[in-house]
């Protein structure tokens, strides 16, 4: 039983050396049996590297590239906006492979909290998350397409953006089907082409008798 006690006494204390110390400062090369990733190859700004025949870690751009925070060409399809006011209008030729690729993007990261029809009703609100908003209110009705171009790039209150994750084309042929689902829901008679709303008027009329 003493060496026992001696045994679980000594560990205690080993423990207590190893693990009590971190955070301490000393000039001294710590102990480390997890390095938590510290000695891993980077390149860090302003510091020399190796790796470049130059000997310099930081690097002038790719010729080429486009840095996020200089406006491009087509300033409205990457941003949404003309100017300083949010643009309409859907940038890219809105097909039906387009609104199909919309609503096969939709459905993989919108209608979780949104819901397939965009009502708001997703997975989501069933463990508890409120503020979801229902995509057929008015004030998404009226909200320009850039807008809503910009909400899924950067996010907006709860939600997130899916600018790195969801690719820009993309982020378009999602707004096109959520037009498409708003349109569904809130459409009227007048919106359909004179023919096919003769044809609906009269399939309602009554028999005559």
């Amino acid at each position: 039983m003493r060496y026992y006690l001696l045994g679980l006494l000594l560990t205690i204390l080993l423990v207590i050396f190893i693990a009590g110390r971190q955070g301490d400062f000393t000039q001294r090369t710590p102990i480390e049996i997890f390095d938590d990733m510290d000695r891993q190859q980077k390149i860090k700004p302003q510091k020399p590297s190796d790796f470049f025949p130059d000997g310099r870690a930081a690097r002038m751009p790719i010729p080429g590239t486009i840095p996020t925070h200089i406006p491009v060409e087509n300033e409205y399809l990457y941003t949404g906006r003309i100017g300083n006011r949010w643009g309409n209008g859907i940038p890219i030729p809105v097909t039906e492979s387009l609104l199909l690729r919309g609503q096969e993007r939709y459905s993989i990261h919108c209608a979780i909290c949104h819901g397939a029809t965009g009502a708001g009703n997703g997975i989501t609100s069933q463990y508890g998350l409120v503020g979801i908003a229902n995509l057929h209110q008015e004030r998404l009705l009226k909200m320009d397409d850039g807008e809503i171009y910009n909400t899924i790039t950067h996010g907006k209150g709860t939600m997130y953006g899916y600018g790195s994750n969801i690719q820009l084309e993309d982020r378009w042929a999602i707004v096109a089907y959520i037009r498409a689902l708003q349109r569904s829901q809130n459409a009227s008679l007048d919106d359909l082409p004179p023919e096919q709303r003769t044809r609906l008027t009269a399939s309602q009329k009554p028999p005559t008798p």
